[in-house]
């Protein structure tokens, strides 16, 4: 993986320190320098830059200032002769502090750090969302709307015909779906089919009194098929007994 390095110093020799370690390391490429905060903005409109050599005292702008109004910036890494300016630049997220005389292994270490960090943001956008992150939500279609619903959020499911009903704990909603093709879906998480025309949320149970259950202020029927089904996966495992 090649970093794209750009160096900004007033200091013409600090600039070419920051070139010449560049060039002996073989995943950084310089494509660009800089006296300002302002000749970088100009920089970063032109051209791809991943790693930012930033120096703090220079004329027109200062280093950290530049940080705090910059919004979006690649990673940085402070490049300066002042040690007080480390801890404000960690508070602006920078990558690590080189102080000037800067030596080539100390430069590495940064730039090593960089390259890992780079690559670690590659990892996790190729593995896209978690399991946990893509499962905890889904879209219906109602009317002319598609509706997001939180797993968590469901209470029960009614079948009425072709249709069913989502009750929430903000609302109903009324979708084209099967209750069968909405069991199948719902396979990895806490619900339970309790009647022919029901699913529940299994953590919205409060209660189940003869052959209901009740959720909130609700009486859901559970029907003789389903019944001891019900009491093993929902009160046997938790039932305190003497």
């Amino acid at each position: 993986m090649l970093l794209n390095c750009v160096t900004i110093d007033d200091e013409p020799l600090a600039r070419e320190c920051i070139a010449n370690y560049v060039k002996e390391v073989d995943f950084l490429q310089l494509v660009g320098e800089g006296s300002n905060p302002v000749e970088l903005t100009r920089l970063l409109g032109t051209q791809q830059v991943d790693l930012v050599f930033l120096d703090i005292q220079m004329p027109v702008m200062n280093g950290i200032e530049f940080l705090k109004m910059a919004p979006h910036l690649p990673m940085v890494i402070i490049s300066t002769a002042y040690p007080t300016y480390a801890l404000e630049g960690f508070q602006l997220d920078v990558l690590d502090y080189l102080l000037k005389p800067i030596t080539f292994d100390r430069f590495f270490k940064a730039v090593s750090k960089a390259r890992d960090y780079r690559q670690l943001l590659a990892r996790s956008a190729a593995a896209g969302p978690s399991r946990a992150e893509e499962e905890d939500y889904f879209f219906i279609r109602c009317d002319y709307k598609y509706e997001r619903i939180c797993f968590d959020d469901i209470l029960y499911i009614e079948a009425m015909q072709n249709y069913v009903t989502i009750y929430t704990v903000k609302g109903k909603y009324l979708a084209l779906l099967s209750l069968k093709n909405v069991e199948e879906k719902l396979e990895r998480h806490p619900f339970i089919r309790v009647h022919k025309s029901y699913i529940v949320s299994i953590p919205r149970i409060e209660a189940i009194e003869n052959n209901e259950i009740i959720i909130r202020s609700c009486r859901i029927p559970v029907s003789r098929n389903y019944y001891e089904q019900v009491l093993s996966r929902v009160v046997n495992n938790r039932l305190w007994k003497k």
